[in-house]
């Protein structure tokens, strides 16, 4: 990889035209790291990227990067022909390839930055490799599969000055920003309990690994699509959706909300890393009698409670819980009978000595309690604003990138994302705990040594084995 990275910094503009037909036909621009190494800021000032997994979710991705205006989707890579159609369709010009390690191999020299929007546990390798090569990043939520993951990620967009995001869009909205203002003038008192609860999982947990096996598609790469997971038949209807409620792909409704209703705590408080954690998880009957086990999968419902240290923000430890599979906190005695208590069956809830606040997904509608409190309130704005609030999480990481590292703070960038993902990593083993110790227990958590220091047989999740042929 640093022959590679030593390569491409060494290559010139000339070189570079006469080598790669796609940059003469289909851009007639220059990555800008071709003219000027790693932050250089070319002419044209625009970033060319890379998407991989350019469908559901990394198809609006690359479109709304594209919709910045000041960045071009040179390649695309995805494992399932289905899926790429429409970013096929949209990016005609745009390179196409199944496996993200061959168009690295062939390709690194001509993008910018890469964009990650496969299954979680891929996260990590792919966007992990385009760092190596001084690219920057963006990568949907959560960040990564596995707690050793999110560290090392955090760790090498400093390592290699790369522009990282990630994609809880909802960080860039104003909500959390306001939420952190009134909080911080004090309208609350201090935050000691924070609930946060999702109506997730919307797709099959709780159940046994489906059986038989059925035939692959044609259009998709399944042993690629497998990655870092352990090699297992193709079973219908785990792509595109289903795979989040399983342990070898996804981390279930933490995984893909709790980026999302967990980072305005995050903000408010300064929190940073868990404490502790504890968890209770909902069970399912094979029958009247007999309630089942698989620990294959994510349970149908839980509920865990984080305990965070004392940060400048707090006068003491703060408690968060979190609920999923529709189990929701008491409404507030404040909010009037038809009020809304969150939006569709997620939210936040802030409890301090003075006060309460609450916010929907993404932060949207923050509101003090009781909501009477919101005719005549008024705080200084203390945080810069994002430009189109969750639009502009996209447009927001393109400018950074074009300006080079360290020049712009992002809403989401790894020294951010990378903390937030490890505590809800971090609960989710509590949950696998639970399975394991068939019942409730505390998990200590040692952050340093990123071990549980009082249950050894949790730590097996902290960094999975990958199988042959994909390794970090």
């Amino acid at each position: 990889m640093e022959e590679i990275k030593k390569e491409q910094e060494a290559a010139s503009r000339r070189s570079f035209l006469k080598t790669t037909a796609i940059a003469a036909s289909a851009f007639m621009i220059v990555p800008r790291h071709v003219l000027g190494g790693n932050g250089f800021l070319a002419p044209s000032d625009r970033l060319i990227v890379a998407g991989v997994g350019v469908g559901g979710k990394g198809e609006s991705d690359i479109a709304n990067f594209a919709k910045s205006g000041k960045a071009d989707i040179g390649f695309l890579c995805d494992v399932d022909d289905r899926r790429s159609l429409n970013s096929r369709k949209a990016f005609p010009k745009a390179k196409y390839y199944k496996d993200w390690r061959e168009m690295y191999d062939k390709e690194h020299k001509n993008f910018d930055a890469v964009s990650v929007s496969t299954p979680d546990h891929n996260h990590a390798i792919i966007a992990y490799h385009a760092m190596q090569l001084g690219k920057h990043v963006y990568v949907q939520k959560p960040m990564t599969h596995d707690l050793f993951e999110a560290r090392l990620l955090t760790e090498s967009a400093k390592k290699y000055k790369v522009v990282t995001q990630m994609g809880n869009q909802g960080s860039s909205n104003d909500g959390t920003r306001l939420l952190s203002e009134w909080y911080d003038a004090h309208l609350i008192g201090d935050v000691h309990t924070v609930y946060c609860w999702t109506n997730r999982p919307v797709w099959p947990q709780g159940i046994a690994w489906p059986a038989p096996a059925q035939k692959i598609p044609t259009e998709l790469d399944w042993d690629l699509w497998l990655g870092t997971a352990p090699k297992k038949d193709y079973v219908d209807k785990l792509v595109p959706f289903n795979w989040r409620g399983w342990w070898d792909y996804g981390t279930g409704a933490l995984g893909d909300m709790g980026c999302h209703l967990i980072e305005a705590p995050f903000r408010v408080l300064g929190l940073q890393y868990v404490k502790d954690v504890q968890a209770t998880v909902g069970s399912v009957y094979v029958d009247e009698f007999k309630k089942g086990q698989f620990p294959d999968s994510c349970p149908p419902s839980s509920h865990i409670t984080m305990t965070f240290p004392k940060t400048d923000k707090t006068k003491g430890d703060i408690t968060l819980h979190w609920m999923d599979g529709g189990i929701q906190p008491e409404r507030p005695v404040e909010l009037e009978a038809n009020e809304r208590f969150g939006d569709d069956g997620n939210g936040s809830l802030f409890i301090g000595t003075k006060g309460k606040m609450i916010a929907s997904t993404y932060s949207d509608n923050p509101l003090l309690l009781p909501t009477s409190r919101n005719k005549d309130v008024k705080v200084k704005q203390k945080w810069a604003r994002v430009p189109g609030g969750a639009e502009g999480h996209y447009a927001q990481w393109v400018e950074g990138a074009i300006a080079g590292y360290g020049k712009t703070e992002l809403s989401s960038s790894f020294d951010k994302a990378g903390p937030l993902t490890e505590a809800l990593l971090m609960a989710n083993l509590a949950v696998r705990g639970y399975d394991l110790k068939g019942g409730h227990i505390k998990l200590l958590w040692d952050n340093i040594n990123m071990k549980v220091t009082n249950f050894d047989s949790v730590n097996q999740y902290i960094k999975r084995e990958y199988r042959q042929g994909w390794t970090l």
